[in-house]
């Protein structure tokens, strides 16, 4: 397990000592560091980010700020050299509060508290099956279970997940090669469909959460046939 990281303080030195402690880390990759809130505002939409350590002291926009301010708050382990910060901190919601200077016994019981929260989380999502994809530039983990159906899009094929669309540059035929037998059925030149989603069907189309996809007429008796036998 992996838990994808930045860092946001304005202290140079506090960076670089947090970083190597991130570094040291083997359940920790550091996606990216940020000098102030206003910076790390833009990252933190971009990028998929599990764990944030945020100082507290920093100057315009504070970390308490920054925190009312996230409609999606990863996890939170808040850094200061103040005390006092301490109880407010937890009125947050954080994971961990770690006052400096932050010593590896200290940090690794931070982490180890987040990596559990994590596994709370997200169950036995380790386990499921996955594969990465690229989008955007930045390879992302999709989960099988989690494809609903795959649309064609030009030169690209649209992936419609429980968490969102994701675009990626591939051929219908080069990606459904890598999708595991039985799970998963072209029914459309232009739509291939997890066959445990679909909730209805007649000749013409399939029903995926309220979606109408519609069916090949000589892509209909291979359908009507798994979906007999699913």
């Amino acid at each position: 397990m992996q838990l994808k990281c930045i860092i946001i303080d304005d202290s140079t030195m506090q960076r670089l000592a947090v970083a190597k402690l991130i570094k040291n880390h083997p359940h920790l990759t550091l996606l990216a560091e940020y000098a102030n809130a206003m910076e790390a505002n833009k990252g933190i939409k971009e990028l998929e980010i599990d764990l944030i350590f945020l100082d507290i002291e920093m100057p315009i926009i504070n970390g308490f700020d920054l925190l009312e301010s996230l409609k999606k708050k990863p996890q939170i382990i808040l850094i200061t050299g103040k005390i006092e910060y301490a109880f407010k901190a937890f009125e947050y919601g954080v994971t961990d509060y770690l006052q400096k200077p932050i010593s590896s016994n200290r940090f690794n019981t931070s982490v180890e508290r987040a990596i559990t929260n994590y596994k709370l989380i997200h169950g036995d999502e380790e386990d499921k099956e996955f594969f990465f994809v690229k989008s955007n530039l930045k390879k992302r983990k999709v989960f099988i279970d989690d494809i609903e159906w795959i649309e064609a899009l030009g030169d690209y094929i649209k992936l419609i997940t429980k968490h969102g669309n994701i675009i990626v540059l591939s051929t219908m035929k080069a990606f459904e090669n890598k999708l595991p037998d039985g799970k998963f059925l072209r029914i459309h030149k232009s739509y291939i469909v997890n066959l445990e989603k679909i909730e209805r069907f007649n000749s013409k189309m399939v029903e995926v959460h309220g979606r109408e996809l519609p069916i090949s007429r000589h892509k209909r008796p291979r359908l009507e046939k798994v979906l007999k036998n699913f």
